[in-house]
């Protein structure tokens, strides 16, 4: 059975995905499979940026064209704002970048400060992320963690104890990339715990479901970080498809793939569930500075339901 037939209907929030690196094709197939919003943080390049121009067009490209060319597949999309943890350690350029971040953190569609933390546990990282911090706890947005791939448990520790430090709450703290060994601790300490699932690495569609089962769905949210590696942005989907073939019932489906991201997230002041819950109106023809997603003769979709491209 085609997994779009045991999700026909739900809703989804992919509460961390890379769109800018992700092609209008993906767009189409997440509005197909329910994805209604989602949230694009901050993130790396690729390779090292050489200025503070660079961020700065980044920045102003989450909150501008990627937002335009998500409505035009009836997607919200929103925003965290901040200096990846990888980039940190540019430390002349950090510096410029952490001057540039509150003319971009009070836009529209900005709901949080992320993904920032750490990446190799250095002390440029140290001083960056607990700078970000201040500035969250400034503007009262909440803030997306990056846990780093290596020494895993000892950096998603230490990320909570330097935002506690820093006098934020827990429920303000969305700590994302966990997996089996950094769960409970993440949960116990009352912050938030993102999952991301990944193809061959990280935490995968079964795994999940063995967490949810043990875990219970409250504070637990999914996501696909879906960038330019490998990475499937039906990965939220996929997995409540998985979920509900395994015995999970909708209504912990719907907090985990949905629900749990809008309450976390809407303490931003930048969303609400009542604004989610209503349909974006599709109108291809639409431009963004100029710019169209149309190319050629092609003819624009204006109606959310059509799934024919023409």
């Amino acid at each position: 059975m085609d997994f779009m037939d045991s999700i026909r209907g739900m809703s989804f929030f992919d509460m961390h995905v890379h769109m800018t690196s992700r092609t209008t094709d993906d767009y189409q197939a997440m509005a197909d499979a329910g994805v209604v919003a989602l949230i694009e943080p901050a993130f790396w390049l690729g390779q090292p940026r050489t200025g503070v121009d660079s961020f700065r067009d980044y920045f102003a490209s989450l909150v501008g064209w990627e937002r335009f060319r998500a409505s035009q597949f009836g997607i919200r999309h929103y925003c965290t704002i901040g200096l990846n943890s990888k980039e940190a350690n540019q430390e002349e350029l950090a510096e410029q970048v952490m001057e540039i971040l509150p003319l971009f953190i009070y836009k529209e569609g900005v709901v949080g400060v992320g993904e920032i933390g750490f990446d190799d546990q250095t002390a440029a990282e140290d001083k960056y992320y607990r700078a970000q911090l201040d500035l969250a706890k400034e503007a009262g947005l909440p803030v997306q963690i990056h846990t780093p791939h290596r020494d895993k448990k000892q950096g998603t520790s230490r990320s909570m104890d330097i935002a506690l430090e820093h006098g934020l709450e827990p429920g303000m703290v969305i700590v994302d990339h966990n997996n089996e060994e950094t769960v409970r601790e993440v949960l116990d300490r009352g912050f938030w715990a993102g999952f991301t699932i990944y193809p061959f690495t990280k935490m995968g569609n079964e795994r999940m479901v063995d967490i949810v089962k043990q875990y219970g769905p409250e504070r637990i949210m999914i996501n696909s970080a879906a960038d330019w590696g490998i990475s499937d942005p039906l990965a939220v989907p996929k997995t409540a498809a998985l979920m509900k073939q395994r015995g999970i019932s909708d209504e912990a489906i719907r907090l985990v793939t949905f629900t749990n991201a809008v309450t976390a997230f809407a303490q931003s002041g930048q969303l609400s569930l009542e604004e989610l819950i209503q349909p974006v109106g599709i109108d291809q023809s639409q431009r963004y500075n100029g710019s169209s997603i149309l190319r050629g003769g092609q003819a624009p979709r204006v109606d959310k339901e059509s799934t024919i491209i023409k």
